[in-house]
């Protein structure tokens, strides 16, 4: 089985997901999505596979959420999308994508659910 997490290694929750997935004996690729943001369409699918919308996946305290006024309710998918690309720190972390499922590791034994 393999696993891909978007991880910050500055992140405990982050580095006890990776921690846990290792000690499962799970193969991971480690995407460090503040250095290799992903795309809007990767985004995009790992929405879906979270059954969740864009901005259900901002960390809304971070500065830029406030900068930038995403907590406005005329933004479109597109934008806050975008948004997130162009500022990854909003990204929640960290995700795991397994096969077709994806879950965030907060906590990080809710990627449990994916094995």
């Amino acid at each position: 089985m393999k696993a891909i997490c978007y991880h910050n290694p500055r992140c405990g929750k982050s580095r006890l997901t990776l921690q846990l997935l290792q000690a499962e004996g799970i193969e991971v690729e480690v995407i460090e999505y503040l250095k290799t943001p992903p795309t809007a369409e990767v985004l995009d699918q790992l929405l879906l596979m979270l059954a969740m919308q864009p901005r259900e996946l901002m960390r809304k305290n971070e500065p830029p959420y406030k900068d930038l006024g995403l907590s406005n309710i005329e933004l479109d998918r597109n934008a806050l999308i975008k948004a997130m690309i162009d500022h990854p720190i909003l990204i929640e972390r960290p995700i795991v994508v397994v096969g077709d499922k994806a879950a965030i590791g907060r906590p990080p034994e809710a990627v449990l659910t994916l094995l």
